[in-house]
């Protein structure tokens, strides 16, 4: 099969492009027919090394990918040859990644395709959708009717937060571009902040009222010194990305008030949280509620090229797509 792949950690020009033997699937799993793979900013760290994981090489790059049942093993009740399926939890923990003709899923990480679906649409916000969703859920324990504040709202994994929590009953703040303001009340915010205006922490503070109950930062910045105190009591940090921020914490005004701070990463998520994760982004993005802000689509043979272009800085609100030589018919 033809496959993007490395063979050593680096930039993207380790990146390599040609033929590695089939895989063959276990007993609970199923070798899938690969259409198209996302790109995803996890998949940049894993390439350079700067989130080690086991793995081995040749690694098969990615993580997400859409794509029809070849073959399901005995112990994979429930997937038929034919069936149309993705998976979002690929090129982590030993597992090879997607981003081949051919790649072999464990059952309990994929999940059917739903009817009028987009796949390409799916695909492009699994990754940034699931991570949303454990955030504001599973770790941010959201409730309707809270107030919640999103910091980098435009971008993919912010967008998606902004939807599911207003959707869910809850109270949105944005804070992004001025020029995203519009953007972002689509989504379903309530109010939204300039993050380049120079009193940002009081203007969030009089768009929450009484506080922030939930407050999550795609963007990365994680000014904790700020975000704590715009916390209600027992208001809610969640962090879950900024591998390189060195943020002071208030302790005072973090412990006196009840609140807390977690942090998570979607490499870590048990399949069952997956799952649930998985079935909330495929009815959103079924609804019509979820979609990508902008998509570009290229050949598999161009994996380095899509590395490169998300490294310097073309990701923000944008999600790069790769397509297999022969996708199979919807």
């Amino acid at each position: 099969m033809r496959a993007a792949y490395i063979e050593e950690y680096g930039p993207p020009s380790v990146i390599r492009y040609g033929e590695l033997p089939d895989p063959r699937p276990g007993p609970t799993d199923v070798l899938v027919d690969v259409d198209a793979v996302a790109v995803d900013p996890v998949d940049t760290f894993v390439r350079s090394g700067a989130w080690r994981t086991p793995l081995t090489f040749p690694f098969v790059i990615g993580r997400d990918l859409v794509g029809t049942v070849a073959e399901a093993g005995p112990g994979t009740p429930g997937f038929a040859p034919g069936d149309r399926v993705w998976s979002l939890s690929m090129g982590h923990e030993g597992r090879q990644g997607p981003s081949a003709e051919r790649a072999v899923v464990p059952a309990d990480r994929l999940y059917r395709l739903p009817d009028d679906t987009d796949p390409l649409d799916l695909l492009a916000m699994a990754h940034p959708a699931a991570t949303a969703h454990l955030a504001l859920f599973t770790h941010g324990r959201l409730r309707p009717g809270e107030t919640v504040v999103v910091h980098g709202a435009a971008g993919n994994v912010g967008g998606a937060m902004v939807v599911m929590a207003a959707n869910a009953g809850a109270r949105v703040v944005a804070v992004a571009s001025g020029a995203d303001a519009a953007y972002c009340r689509d989504l379903g915010a309530v109010r939204t902040v300039d993050y380049r205006a120079p009193d940002v922490p009081a203007r969030i503070a009089a768009a929450c009222g009484d506080g922030a109950d939930l407050i999550l930062d795609a963007s990365g910045r994680n000014d904790l010194e700020q975000a704590v105190n715009l916390l209600a009591r027992r208001g809610r940090i969640i962090v879950l990305s900024g591998m390189t921020a060195r943020p002071v914490l208030p302790v005072a005004a973090l412990y006196q008030q009840d609140r807390s701070i977690t942090g998570f990463a979607i490499s870590h998520a048990t399949t069952t949280e997956l799952a649930e994760a998985a079935h909330h982004v495929a009815h959103l993005t079924a609804t019509g509620l979820l979609r990508p802000r902008h998509r570009t689509t290229l050949p598999l043979s161009e994996a380095a090229e899509a590395h490169h272009r998300l490294e310097s800085g073309e990701g923000s609100g944008h999600r790069f797509l790769l397509q297999t030589p022969t996708p199979s018919a919807p």
